[in-house]
């Protein structure tokens, strides 16, 4: 009988297990719509991040309705079609525990496949048998009978309901949920056998002794037996079976008694609000006659006592407005691991960066406090373009060639006549033309050790472009830093080569406008610094790589 149980419950857990499907939605923990005014001051400092733990929200109740097999375990073998019915509702009170209410409807049959006799339907001192009442071993009547009966069986408990797997460490939901429930209450019932034969009035007791002989003769099964004995019986079960009498408490004529439930169970998550579960629950009661036999006459016991279970399919939906669903089929870690990593309530201050000089470097990477309004380098030091020892902001002559210098305090040099060599060719012409019609020229920096343009270098390139496409006539010098060793050599090439290479390809800058220069000192490794070209100054606009092995991609 139990193999045909668990048989049956397999094939139900495939089928459904084809349909069901994972759940979807995340369920929001800042939404006060879900929170009873009564925990609304917890919810209140959850969001306001001085109360760690967030407010338990209104979950939704279920009600469900189900079928399935309803068997009786007894003294009698059950026969295997035999119905049960329940309804229930359930009320989560955490996340792995609820109660729930249930009643259960069950008709019960069985069919002993062996004859009782003798003592089995006498007569007897706990107020009569029914088979000898009904005639058996009386007269010329079968000696003989074949334990049978239907019993009505009715309950109503109250359940408490375990959810074992909700909680999950590495997957927000679940479309699927194991739980366990065990729980009291009272059970009804009344039970009747089949004694008679309704459609026989002049011959109404069943001939057993004939069909108990033909068993004999032939050795026949218990199937066979028992398919005979339904072909001779009919279907009326009118004979009340042995009961306590008044020895029990009644309900509506029927025997009362308290009961214990525990099973297992399974559900399948259909959407939002449905979902399908399949159930096995046994039911115990301190009782002996619920299939209408006392004792198992063939083992010579007495004093076992019966019990019945309910396998069952059933379909469950979730009732409420501005509620979540219930809280079983929710995960409570979903917001823990939300927390930490994407962080909503933690409280992080905005960082400080002080910068006394206000020229856009932080202090604690700034070499000089310099003067408001001036140009400066990524060390905060003041640009000086020309060397001159006059900060640009305050130069009045902002390429003042070498053989100029020293300058005043304006940075206005004192040139020589006549020019003491080739060097001064030209300079009274061309003297800061080009310095003048392009202006102070930005730097590039590059990450260490990288030699990769950022978004922001590009668009300060793209503005340097603008400029030399007004000034057609004037070049630009791109000087890149650092030569202690060939590293160093390789990427002040890199720099100045990806700069100059940018503007070539991207911005459409002629190569013929640029002078090469890398690997100078007194400047940031990681910084190219522009500036016009002065006089008639020239130099290549390509150099080979010093350490192409080097050379950064």
């Amino acid at each position: 009988m139990a193999s045909k149980k668990f048989t049956f419950l397999l094939g139900m857990t495939c089928l459904l297990s084809l349909t069901a499907f994972s759940q979807v939605g995340v369920r929001s923990y800042e939404d006060s719509s879900v929170i009873p005014s009564k925990r609304l001051p917890q919810h209140t400092e959850f969001l306001n991040g001085t109360y760690n733990y967030p407010a338990k929200p209104r979950n939704q109740w279920e009600i469900g309705v189900k079928a399935g097999k309803f068997t009786v375990s007894g003294d009698v073998p059950s026969l295997l079609l035999t119905p049960g019915f329940g309804v229930h509702v359930r009320k989560a009170l955490g996340y792995m525990f609820s109660l729930r209410a249930e009643y259960m409807y069950g008709i019960g049959k069985g069919l002993h496949y062996s004859p009782a006799g003798g003592y089995a339907i006498a007569q007897n001192s706990r107020g009569g048998n029914p088979w000898y009442q009904a005639g058996y071993g009386q007269g010329n009547n079968s000696n003989v009978v074949y334990y049978n009966y239907r019993t009505v069986t009715q309950d109503l408990s109250l359940q408490g309901v375990i959810t074992l797997n909700n909680i999950r460490f590495h997957k927000a939901k679940t479309g699927f949920t194991l739980y366990g429930f065990g729980g009291i209450g009272a059970s009804i019932y009344e039970t009747h056998i089949n004694a008679r034969d309704e459609n026989n009035p002049n011959n109404p007791l069943y001939d057993f002794d004939g069909v108990a002989a033909r068993f004999a003769a032939t050795n026949k099964n218990k199937k066979d037996i028992r398919k005979e004995l339904k072909d001779i019986m009919d279907n009326s079960y009118e004979t009340k079976a042995e009961n306590h009498g008044d020895y029990r408490a009644k309900l509506f004529g029927q025997t009362v008694r308290p009961s214990a439930t525990v099973g297992l169970g399974m559900a399948f998550k259909l959407g939002p609000r449905f979902n399908i579960a399949i159930e096995d629950r046994h039911t115990f009661i301190k009782d002996d006659l619920l299939d209408g036999q006392r004792w198992q006459e063939r083992q010579g016991l007495t004093g076992d006592f019966d019990s019945y279970n309910f396998a069952s399919v059933g379909l469950n939906y979730n009732i409420g407005a501005k509620a979540t669903e219930p809280l079983y089929w929710l995960n409570p870690l979903d917001y823990a691991y939300q927390e930490i990593r994407n962080p909503k309530l933690m409280k992080i201050p905005d960082p400080v960066l002080p910068d006394a000089d206000g020229d856009g470097v932080t202090d604690q990477f700034d070499q000089e406090q310099t003067p408001a309004g001036c140009p400066v380098d990524s060390h905060g030091v003041s640009l000086d373009t020309d060397g001159d020892g006059v900060p640009d902001c305050k130069d009045k002559e902002l390429i003042t060639p070498t053989y100029c210098q020293p300058v005043d305090a304006d940075g206005v040099g004192k040139c020589p006549v006549p020019c003491p060599g080739p060097e001064c060719e030209g300079w009274g012409k061309t003297k800061n033309e080009c310095a003048d019609k392009l202006g102070l020229l930005p730097s590039i920096s590059f990450r260490a050790g990288s030699n990769a343009l950022s978004a922001d270098a590009e668009a300060v390139l793209a503005t340097v472009a603008g400029k030399m496409k007004n000034t057609p006539e004037c070049k630009v010098v791109v000087v890149g830093y650092c030569s202690s060793s060939k590293k160093e050599q390789q990427l002040s090439w890199d720099h100045v080569n990806k700069v100059i290479t940018y503007l070539v390809e991207k911005q459409g800058i002629s190569e013929d406008r640029f002078i090469f220069n890398y690997g100078q000192e007194g400047g940031d490794c990681n910084t190219v610094d522009l500036r016009a070209a002065t006089g008639d100054e020239s130099g290549p606009a390509r150099v080979e790589a010093p350490h192409p092995n080097l050379r950064k991609k």
